[in-house]
């Protein structure tokens, strides 16, 4: 029986892994080898296309029929790595504020936990991925490459500017879904929101 750990969904997400560290060593390259704009440029690409297997490798797993409780567990933990790891350099770079890094990291932190130990219990289903959740990861995923791009983007709109406003969103829905999932968490059964029933 073949391993249904090495498939190609997991291979990309383990490539996402992989791309983490370029992405954080990009910004230790001397600068005589990239300036940087060509450090920039360089971690964003990679973001992007770290981001770009997320989706892939979820498409591939369901269109090839090789989903496997090892990729249902690796894919949230690169995902949560690969996030922890920008907004790492983004504070070092100055281009996060501190506390927007603490409240989504903690959030990922707090909601893995609450998830692990309900699934213990048994109510795994009543901390289910919702759409605002889903939300807040678009927002990241849209102000993390923004702001490590940085620059003017082809004279139509300041990145900087617009990762900041997104990243903004980002920390206020992470706060928001956090205190829907604990909600939903500590409801008793009878109080749980209909489409979690």
């Amino acid at each position: 029986m073949p391993d249904s750990r090495i498939n190609i969904p997991n291979l990309l997400t383990w490539l996402r892994i992989l791309l983490i560290p370029l992405v954080v060593g990009v910004f230790y390259t001397p600068d005589a080898w990239l300036d940087a704009t060509d450090k920039n440029q360089l971690a964003t690409f990679m973001f992007v296309l770290a981001a770009v297997t997320d989706w892939l490798d979820g498409w591939l797993a369901r269109k090839l029929d090789q989903q496997s409780a090892f990729g249902a567990f690796l894919d949230p933990v690169a995902d949560k790595l690969m996030v922890a790891a920008a907004l790492v350099v983004l504070v070092q770079l100055g281009r996060c504020d501190s506390i927007i890094a603490l409240v989504i990291i903690g959030r990922e932190i707090a909601i893995s936990a609450l998830r692990e130990w309900m699934a213990q219990i048994g109510r795994a289903r009543s901390v289910a991925v919702n759409a605002l959740g889903k939300i807040k990861t678009i927002a990241q995923m849209i102000a993390i490459p923004l702001l490590l791009f940085h620059d003017n983007f082809m004279g139509l709109f300041e990145a900087r500017v617009l990762g900041e406003w997104f990243i903004w969103a980002a920390a206020l829905l992470t706060l928001v879904s956090m205190v829907w999932y604990i909600k939903a968490a500590f409801a008793s059964p009878d109080d749980r929101p209909a489409d979690e029933s």
